[in-house]
C-alpha cells in the first residue's frame, strides 16, 4: 500500500514536471523524434520529471509482487486527485464543471472495483501464457498507435475546433497499458533463483521487448500529447484507459479470478462499465476562449 501511495505522489509529479517543461519549449512533433528528444534531454526541469516516473516505475513494480491487478490500479488511479491539484497550482489549469463531475465518477467506479477484492480469496498471479500475452498486446499496440494517429490528422485540419486531448489519452493509454501488463511480467520473473537464471528467464519472455516499445513510442507521443492538451485532461483519460486495461485483461491473462460473491462480481462490473461510460461522454473539444471585450466602445461614425 505505501508503494503504491509513493508510486501516485511520483507519478502526478512527474507529469506535472514534465508538462511544466515543455510549456516552455518551442512546438515538438511526433514526426520528429530526435529532435523532439533533444528538445527535452537539454531541459533539468524535464530531466526532474522524467527521473520522478523512473522512480515511481520501481514502486509500481514492488507493488506488482503483492497486491493483485485491479487492487493495484484501484490504488494507482486515485492519484488523479493529487494531479488536477498539482496542475491547478503549478500549471494553472483550470478544469470544467463537466470534466470535474467524469474525474469524480471516474474514481467512484474505481472505488467500486477496489471494494471488490477481497484479501483472504484474491490471489496474486505470477505467470501468464506467452501466446495469450501476445494475442492481448500486440492488437492493442496497433489500436493505441492508430488512435493516435487519428488525432494527429484531425488536430492537423484547418478550421476545426481544438481537441480537448481525448483521443491522444486513449492511444497512449493503451500503449502504458501494455507496459503496465510487461511490468507485472517482469515483477514474476523476478523469482528466488538466482540473477543468472532471472535474467534468463526474463530475456526468454515478451516482456522486456513489449517495455522497450511501449518505452520509446510512448515517450514521443506522450510529450506531443501534453504539450498540446492540458495536463489536467489528458493524463486522467490516459490512467483510466491504462487501469481498465490493466485491471481487466491483466486479470484474465495472469489467472487472477474474478469475485465468486454476487455483490462482488456486481461491483467490479458496474465500476468497469461507469468508468468505460465515463471516456465515452467526455468532451472531445475545448471550449473556445472567452471573447475579449473593447475596454472603450468605438467611436461613432459622424457626418461632415
Amino acid at each position: 500500500m505505501v508503494a503504491a501511495l509513493l508510486a501516485n505522489v511520483l507519478y502526478s509529479t512527474g507529469f506535472v514536471l514534465e508538462k511544466r517543461a515543455l510549456s516552455a519549449m518551442p512546438s515538438v512533433s511526433v514526426r520528429e523524434p530526435l529532435r523532439l528528444l533533444r528538445q527535452v534531454v537539454s531541459s533539468p526541469l524535464w530531466i526532474g520529471g522524467s527521473l520522478a516516473l523512473a522512480a515511481g516505475f520501481g514502486a509500481q513494480l514492488a507493488v506488482y509482487r503483492t497486491l493483485p491487478i485491479a487492487a493495484a490500479q484501484g490504488i494507482f488511479v486515485s492519484g488523479l486527485v493529487l494531479l488536477l491539484l498539482l496542475s491547478s497550482v503549478l500549471l494553472g489549469e483550470r478544469t470544467s464543471g463537466r470534466e470535474r463531475f467524469a474525474v469524480g465518477a471516474i474514481l467512484a467506479a474505481l472505488l467500486m472495483v477496489v471494494l471488490s477484492l477481497d484479501e483472504g480469496t484474491d490471489t496474486v498471479g505470477e505467470d501468464a501464457p506467452v501466446p495469450l500475452v501476445l494475442a492481448v498486446c500486440l492488437p492493442s499496440l496497433a489500436l493505441g498507435v492508430w488512435l493516435y494517429a487519428t488525432g494527429e490528422r484531425r488536430a492537423g485540419q484547418r478550421h476545426r475546433q481544438r481537441s480537448s486531448g481525448v483521443e491522444y489519452g486513449v492511444g497512449v493509454g493503451l500503449l502504458y497499458g501494455v507496459s503496465s501488463l510487461a511490468i507485472k511480467g517482469v515483477s514474476g520473473c523476478l523469482t528466488t533463483d538466482g540473477l543468472g537464471g532471472e535474467l534468463l528467464g526474463l530475456l526468454a519472455s515478451p516482456y522486456p521487448y513489449l517495455l522497450l516499445f511501449t518505452g520509446a513510442f510512448g515517450l514521443v507521443m506522450s510529450q506531443a500529447a501534453l504539450q498540446r492538451c492540458r495536463a489536467s485532461l489528458i493524463v486522467p483519460v490516459c490512467t483510466t484507459v491504462t487501469a481498465l486495461f490493466t485491471a481487466v485483461l491483466g486479470t484474465l491473462a495472469f489467472g487472477e479470478a474474478l469475485p465468486d460473491d454476487p455483490v462482488r462480481l456486481a461491483l467490479r462490473v458496474a465500476g468497469t462499465a461507469l468508468a468505460v461510460t465515463v471516456l465515452l461522454v467526455m468532451p472531445k473539444h475545448d471550449a473556445p476562449p472567452p471573447a475579449a471585450h473593447p475596454s472603450s466602445p468605438p467611436k461613432e461614425l459622424t457626418s461632415g
